[in-house]
């Protein structure tokens, strides 16, 4: 089974992060191409403008948000680039640059792609 984590863009890379996708819809700022050695940047996966204005990084709208972005992530094509991916590499790491390392769309997006492995093709 792949492992899927995840990793603030502003920490140093290192060979374990396997395969490093950015999920932010906007590139973070004060990091160059070169030095945030990407892989690949699948902003489509990435919660849209509406929803990620509504959370506002607040932790007590994170449970409504995380509904919302699963809901999003059910109809989202990048959700089978990324699996492909996690299959292909064995390690998929999902990159952001959220300040709070525990309420953010990419723990939301990480635990969703771990489901759908988990749960077989198809699903």
């Amino acid at each position: 089974m792949p492992d899927i984590r995840t990793k603030r863009i502003y920490d140093e890379p290192v060979a374990q992060d396997g395969c490093r996708i950015l999920v932010d819809r906007l590139w973070p700022r004060g990091v160059t191409k070169e030095a945030a050695r990407l892989d690949l940047w699948l902003k489509e996966i990435a919660p849209s403008a509406q929803l990620r204005t509504e959370f506002g990084h607040m932790p007590d709208r994170f449970e409504s948000f995380t509904q919302a972005y699963r809901a999003e992530l059910d109809h989202s094509e990048a959700v089978a680039q990324a699996l492909d991916l996690a299959g292909e590499h064995g390690t998929l790491t999902l990159l952001y640059a959220a300040k709070d390392l525990q309420h953010n769309h990419a723990v939301v997006l990480r635990d969703y792609l771990r489901e759908r492995l988990e749960s077989g093709p198809g699903q």
